[in-house]
């Protein structure tokens, strides 16, 4: 067979110098040819497996589409997909011709087939593209509104100066257009239509125009999305729960192309997360950014590594880690850190910082992200504010910043609320215990918590329960801090100031508004242990006063009773203390380092609905953590 080969890409001017014909040249003298002759195919060979439901350097998740139309490919084209030249379709189109993009390293590979059918039983997406460096140009004023020939001047204006328009969205009042050009152009349109309406704007009839730069259109494309209901309903609510402030907003009465104004950083976002929406199964990326690594954080970790598969393959959740930090390290992976080796990765890291940590989160911007903070630290606790404000949600067993002052703890709660970003702190009572969920959902419910009681102190439970005539006190308090089951500095635990601050958030939680102050907290350390400052003072201080707490053991004996550290809300009054529990007491028999709560609400009256169970505990405490991203997972 004879095979004719013509050059596609290098041409001659009118003057017949030698000259290229640009991008797309030698697709476009392809389409032509074909047209010409009336091929059956149309074949395009170029670098890539066809087009993509998304460009696959920023949507790693990006697939290539085996079937489109004509229509969806050029609109795919010229919102971004570069690998086809837009006006290639059109002298195939007239004829029919079906185009074949294909992969010159990769010819196996189905590619993308391009025809005037559709598929109506398929996803009504076919692909999610963009065009940035885009600036958006207003143009408003009452002046405008039932005036014919405004937008034939703004449009020839632009025309005049070759100024491409690629976005228009005019409101129905006809108070205000809107039109997206290149950054490019921007300054230049934006003083040609001043001066083009410059007696309506003298006369204040209409603004001078409002230029915004640095954004970015993205697209939802394909032919069957006006068979579907609910589509643009879905893009707005996906971008608006990763908080991508739509600018603007554009779709044909053809209903093939929805198309939205957004800032350009915010556009990996936007694109990663339409594309998990509408192309993935509905499988939810989460982005974690863990700091803090002691006990409790390396067990969150080993339970992600553990449960990772599970949770892709059962609830369709993706959980990567992000970054990790302790007091000295941290490290930051955009494509997520293996967590096989994790400690060699941190041990690499650069320098902590938290504030460089929040930056460099809110840098990337990842969709989903949520904010770990296996601490006990004041001031990572005083962060939130900065991470929920960028839409992204705080989990936490910090329980200083929800038992902090009224004001802050309210004000949490808000910017939860107003950046969409959950903020989370089941752990900060009762380790892994749904005893905060619990209260929320007697809340929500409509019902009212007039008394609580409770042993909310793992440690102290654990320390009382072990204590004896053979076991002294300053010893099972060493042995508590070896389990992991106090605060490094176990004077928080022993104080009363950690049981505290729970039921204080109990309360709060409750609907009642109390400062820490307003808690009675009995103390039963002699007062000298309580002044020292570091933590080899405090357990000398504990042996100095061994007498004091053997007093205490033998006095419970002599009573018949069990000393059990107690929280009490009544009446609106708060109080925590050691206090002698006799043995019809439902406390009595808490073992271990076990918690036990007693909620009297206006359902639960005589008898009081009791959540009870393992209190403490790196494990258990890492799995409530685990359980409140799962729920941020399942929202």
């Amino acid at each position: 067979a004879q095979v004719i080969v013509i050059p596609g890409f290098i041409a001659s001017s009118m003057s017949n110098n030698t000259t290229t014909l640009g991008r797309g040249g030698s697709d476009y003298t392809a389409a032509i040819v074909a047209a010409a002759l009336k091929v059956k195919e149309l074949e395009i060979w170029t670098d890539v497996n066809g087009m993509f439901t998304a460009n696959p350097k920023i949507v790693k998740q990006a697939q290539p589409i085996e079937k489109i139309t004509y229509e969806e490919a050029m609109e795919l084209s010229h919102f971004g997909a570069k690998v086809l030249y837009p006006p290639t379709i059109q002298p195939v189109l007239s004829r029919n011709i079906p185009i074949w993009i294909k992969n010159t390293f990769e010819p196996e590979a189905f590619g993308t087939f391009i025809s005037s059918e559709s598929n109506p039983n398929g996803n009504p997406i076919k692909g999610i593209s963009h065009i940035d460096k885009i600036s958006l140009i207003t143009l408003e004023g009452s002046g405008m509104v039932g005036v014919a020939g405004v937008s034939k001047r703004l449009f020839e204006v632009l025309s005049n100066h070759s100024i491409n328009v690629i976005f228009i969205t005019q409101a129905s009042s006809e108070h205000s257009i809107c039109i997206g050009i290149l950054n490019a152009d921007a300054d230049l349109a934006k003083n040609s239509i001043d001066k083009i309406f410059e007696l309506e704007i003298a006369q204040q009839k209409i603004n001078p125009c409002i230029v915004e730069k640095d954004l970015c259109i993205v697209a939802l494309v394909g032919e069957q999305m006006k068979n579907h209901q609910g589509i643009s309903g879905k893009m707005f609510s996906t971008l608006g729960k990763n908080n991508v402030n739509i600018r603007a907003i554009a779709q044909g009465a053809s209903e093939r192309n929805i198309s939205v104004v957004i800032n350009e950083n915010d556009v990996k976002k936007a694109l990663n997360t339409l594309h998990e929406r509408f192309f993935e199964e509905q499988t939810k990326q989460l982005n974690l950014f863990v700091m803090g690594v002691g006990n409790v954080g390396e067990k969150f970790i080993e339970q992600i590594h553990q449960q990772k598969k599970f949770l892709k393959e059962n609830l369709k959740i993706n959980l990567r880690v992000i970054a990790l930090s302790n007091s000295r390290k941290m490290v930051f992976d955009e494509e997520g850190i293996s967590l096989k080796d994790w400690k060699t990765a941190l041990d690499n890291g650069e320098k902590a910082s938290k504030a460089d940590f929040i930056e460099k989160t809110k840098a990337l911007n990842l969709r989903n992200s949520i904010f770990v903070d296996i601490t006990a630290n004041t001031e990572v606790s005083k962060t939130y504010e900065h991470y929920l404000r960028k839409n992204i949600a705080v989990v936490t067993c910090n329980k200083i910043a929800c038992s902090s002052d009224y004001d802050n703890y309210l004000n949490l709660k808000r910017l939860s609320r107003k950046y969409n970003a959950p903020f989370l702190f089941e752990t900060n009572v009762g380790a892994g215990l749904p005893i905060i969920d619990t209260l929320k959902h007697l809340i929500a419910s409509g019902d009212r918590i007039h008394k609580i009681q409770a042993v909310l102190s793992g440690s102290l439970n654990f320390i009382f329960n072990n204590f004896s005539e053979t076991y002294t006190f300053h010893d099972v308090v060493k042995e508590a801090g070896v389990q992991g089951f106090t605060e490094p500095d176990p004077k928080i635990d022993l104080s009363g100031v950690d049981v505290a601050r729970k039921i204080l958030i109990l309360i709060r939680e409750s609907g009642y508004q109390m400062e820490m102050e307003d808690i009675e907290n009995i103390s039963f350390l002699p007062k000298e242990c309580m002044e020292t400052t570091t933590n080899d003072d405090f357990f000398k201080s504990l042996i100095k006063h061994s007498s004091h707490f053997e007093n205490l053991l033998k006095e419970a004996k002599e009573k018949d009773c069990r000393l059990k550290f107690v929280a009490k809300f009544d009446n609106g009054k708060a109080s925590v203390g050691l206090q002698f529990i006799p043995k019809e007491s439902p406390f009595y028999n808490l073992e271990g380092k076990d918690n036990i709560v007693e909620f009297f609400t206006d359902r639960y009256v005589d008898q009081p609905l009791i959540i009870k169970g393992a209190g403490a505990g790196a494990a258990v405490t890492a799995s409530g953590i685990f359980a409140d991203v799962i729920r941020i997972g399942n929202v």
